[in-house]
């Protein structure tokens, strides 16, 4: 079924904004589809960034049966698109809540009106957990969970807690997740975990702090060579599923508990190894925090679930790109060179360079891009190798994929919503800051 797409914001666009069409008066966002605006024509300015509604959802359809039939939840991790749009269109597909990476996000996604929140890293000492109970004191019917990985922390937050209780009269309950980690943050060792542990069930009840669960992130696991990643991640999980059992013994049966990990490249292994842990258990919860998944990529991502599909986790093409980079050809200064106005000021080149997928010239798609490539960048231009006999002229319109939706769009304040036509449905704005 089509789902069409409403956003929140009431903002208007003018040339502030790429891909905004020159010379054309400001509008309000919400005037935006059923317009025609079409990226391969040329008339909106490029370079811009465009995503496919129908690929998203499409995406979004692929993870939740994924998860409906192996027994997860998934809090998709917001730092990717940073949209309070996107976040909601995804609970509306099922999931459970939204990631998010530090305090000024998670203020983003509630007061956006997101309301389970994973906050997936360490917030520091005191200066950082004063800041996050100055924020949940606004926001006292949410449901927060935190990473830790010291003691110094929990008695920051539990400090911090106590101090805005006193000014507010009550506080949202706060879960602390126990971090297990290598390469990043993260207990160390099954010795620093038990002590943590104990040091969390320690605290007054009455305080608004307990223990929800344990958490890592296995992608800090990785190394170069594969069949080792694959040793490190599992023996990653391995250590949560025996922390888990260590706290349940604590705990006893009754209380709710989480296991979170799973970026968008190793997420068969957490549900191998954590969703029968959590089935066995019957009170705790496996949550998944994938983000880039729901965008794909024709670079990291499309290797990464290629790997995935290898080791029998997923099928061929369950997945679909849904960004693209849109540009044009500026210059042909000799044979074999062709200069286009993309930059590293518009895409990035952290996990690959933009790929040429197709050339399009007055809004009629030519050919693939076959013989062409993007060789470097530098702030306002790309530099392609453009074959013999290669079509390609001044004025053309290259459409690009893209590797690591991450880093690609937070260079844009805008996403261009594309329909299954190719025409612009929605302006969505974004809140990296």
């Amino acid at each position: 079924m089509r789902r069409e797409f409403a956003t929140g914001w009431d903002g208007w666009l003018d040339d502030r904004y790429r891909g905004f069409p020159s010379g054309h008066d400001p509008m309000p966002a919400n005037a935006i589809g059923g317009r025609g605006w079409y990226p391969a024509d040329g008339a909106m300015a490029l370079p811009l960034l465009s995503m496919s509604l129908p690929d998203f959802d499409a995406n979004a359809a692929a993870m939740m049966d994924l998860l409906a039939a192996e027994g997860g939840l998934i809090a998709p991790h917001a730092k990717t698109p940073m949209s309070v749009d996107l976040a909601r269109r995804l609970e509306e597909a099922g999931a459970w809540g939204a990631t998010v990476a530090d305090a000024r996000q998670a203020s983003v996604m509630l007061e956006g009106g997101l309301q389970r929140i994973l906050l997936a890293n360490g917030v520091g000492g005191r200066g950082g957990a004063r800041r996050l109970a100055r924020l949940m004191r606004h926001h006292r019917r949410a449901e927060l969970h935190v990473f830790v990985d010291s003691a110094v922390a929990v008695r920051e937050l539990a400090a911090a807690w106590a101090a805005e209780a006193a000014i507010a009269g009550t506080m949202p309950p706060l879960g602390l997740l126990a971090e297990l980690g290598t390469g990043r943050g993260g207990l160390r060792t099954d010795g620093a975990a038990a002590e943590l542990v104990g040091e969390v069930l320690a605290l007054d009840p009455q305080g608004g702090l307990f223990l929800s669960g344990v958490a890592a992130y296995e992608g800090a696991a990785t190394v170069a060579d594969g069949a080792q990643s694959l040793m490190r991640v599992d023996a990653l999980m391995q250590r949560m599923a025996a922390l888990h059992a260590a706290i349940r013994s604590r705990t006893g049966p009754a209380q709710p508990l989480i296991l979170t990990a799973g970026g968008s490249l190793w997420f068969d292994r957490v549900l191998e190894i954590l969703a029968p842990v959590a089935a066995a258990d019957g009170r705790t919860r496996l949550i998944l925090r994938s983000g880039a998944v729901f965008f794909h990529d024709h670079g990291v991502y499309e290797r990464g679930l290629a790997a995935m599909a290898a080791r029998g986790a997923l099928s061929a093409g369950s997945f679909s790109p849904a960004l693209r980079l849109w540009a044009e050809v500026l210059s042909c200064p000799e044979p074999g060179l062709a200069v286009c106005g993309l930059g590293m000021r518009d895409a990035a080149s952290d996990q690959g360079l933009p790929v040429p997928l197709h050339v399009w010239r007055g809004g009629e798609r030519l050919a693939r891009a076959g013989g062409i490539a993007l060789e470097k960048f530098n702030d306002q231009h790309g530099f392609l190798s453009v074959a013999p006999g290669s079509p390609l002229r001044v004025g053309d319109v290259l459409e690009f994929g893209l590797s690591h939706p991450c880093t690609n769009l937070d260079r844009h304040a805008l996403v261009w919503c594309l329909d299954g036509d190719g025409r612009v449905a929605a302006a969505l704005p974004t809140s990296f800051g």
